[in-house]
This record gives structure tokens, sequence and C-alpha cells, in this order.
């Protein structure tokens, strides 16, 4: 289903990778130029990191894809959706979650540290996008909302392919019964994706999963979960929660983009 890359810098999922004209990575934190906390891909610039450092990993990762244009957000958890009509300095990036585009050359980077990142792609429109799927954006429909601006854009739900990538797994994802009250009381059935943690009164949370089943109920053709555990894979991904328990005092976030096979003359925007 998926393939990490000999250098542990780029997860590739093999459906994206068979959409002809489409070019994809869930990048690692492998393979940057950043240091300490920050070793080595970070690509946020919301983070405390070296800015010349974030800069040079978000072009080289977007170079990496055959991209002249990279184009990020500035993500707070919303269910809102961009269409990407000329790319934007990462200093004016617009508040939003999730980016659709019909444009070749630029890259649509979510970024991550445990939220769920979703690229889709429908080949034959000519029509891509990328959600930043944390609970709450997922909870309040920016995955329906995504695919929603895609058909907009003439997209085809069930000829859309799309993958969640790596994101914090079930295991690590314990939680507090007010957080799944909120899940229940949008509708009983989401009790599915909690699993109770014996005698506690928490449960773990299958994010994926969620992800996973609102792109289905979308209408989204073919979908696939890439499913490595950020929280609990040190080596390869940022992680906010594992942060969070060392006590680090920032962490950084891993790029994952998507892109429309270029046309000479698009402008850079990384």
């Amino acid at each position: 289903m998926n393939r990490i890359l000999p250098d542990t810098d780029i997860v590739c999922v093999a459906v994206l990778s068979a959409v002809p004209g489409v070019a994809h990575g869930f990048f690692t934190r492998n393979g940057g130029v950043s240091a300490g906390s920050f070793k080595s891909n970070n690509c946020a610039m919301g983070s405390n990191d070296d800015r010349e450092a974030v800069a040079r990993n978000r072009e080289t990762s977007a170079q990496r894809l055959g991209a002249q244009a990279l184009v990020t957000l500035k993500q707070q958890h919303t269910a809102d959706v961009v269409h990407v009509e000329a790319p934007w300095p990462s200093s004016d990036a617009p508040v939003a979650d999730a980016l659709v585009t019909t444009l070749s050359g630029v890259a649509l980077g979510i970024l991550t540290a445990d939220c769920a990142p979703v690229l889709l792609a429908d080949g034959a429109a000519g029509v891509i996008g990328a959600a930043h799927a944390g609970w709450r954006g997922a909870l309040d429909g920016v995955i329906a909302n995504t695919v929603a601006a895609m058909a907009k854009l003439g997209a085809t739900p069930a000829r859309i392919v799309a993958a969640v990538g790596p994101c914090i797994g079930q295991a690590s994802y314990e939680i507090g019964p007010e957080f799944m009250a909120r899940f229940t009381a949008h509708d009983p059935k989401y009790q599915r994706y909690f699993t109770p943690v014996k005698d506690s009164g928490h449960a773990h949370f299958d994010l994926a999963a969620f992800a996973v089943d609102a792109l289905r109920a979308a209408g989204v053709g073919t979908v696939v979960a890439q499913g490595s555990d950020t929280c609990a894979t040190d080596s390869l991904f940022f992680s906010y929660r594992r942060s969070a328990l060392r006590r680090e005092p920032d962490y950084g976030r891993q790029l994952s983009a998507i892109v429309l096979a270029r046309q000479s003359g698009s402008q850079s925007a990384l």
C-alpha cells in the first residue's frame, strides 16, 4: 500500500502514486537542515526554528516533488477550504485548513505533528486537494468540505483517490470522557472510534479511521490510510503529544504535499 524511501525522507502511498500527472509525498522529519528538537526537515514557519532552515526545508521538499511553488496555510483546526488560484508566500498564508486547485506546478502543503494529513486527487479532472484533519476539524467537516470544493472545480467524488497520511495512532491517543462526549453528542455511532481504557474512564481514539470514514461518507471512490503512528515513531515523525509528554518547549511539523504536473512560467512561493 505504501513505501518509505530508503533514506526515510518520504512516505509514498501506492494508489496516489498511480494517479497520472500527480506527484505526492508524506514527508518525514528526515532529510532537512534544521537542528536540535527540530531535526531535520521541519517545514513549519510558525515554529521557533531558524526561519532560513525552515525555508530551505520547504524549498527542497517542493523541488523533490517537481513543484515550482509550495503553498501552505495558517492552520487553526477549522473546516474552511481555500481555492488556490495563484501561489502566495508563507507570510501571506490565509487562515484555513484545506486547499484545492487545478493549477499545475503548485504543491498544496499541509503541516502536521499528530493530526491527520489527507491528500486527494482526481487525475482525470486535473483537480487536487489537501486537508489538515485534526479531531476538531474532522468533526466539523473539513474532509467533506474539501471533497465538495474539489467537485466545484470539476472533480467527481467517486473518481477521487485519497490517502490519510501518518498521524497519531489509536494506541497513542488516549483521551478523557469529555472528548468522547463531543463525538457521541454529534452522532452516537461515533462510539465505534473509541476503545475504552480499563477502569480509567478514558479511551483511545482512532483518528485515522474517523478520517477514512469521513472520506467514504463524502463519496470518495478510493480511500487508504498509510498507517504510521507519528507519536510512536520518533525516528521518522514529529509529534505534538510526544513533545508535550517530554515537556519540550516546541516541536517540528512534517509536510504532506500534492502537486499536478508542472508547466513552465509558474511563480515560486515557498
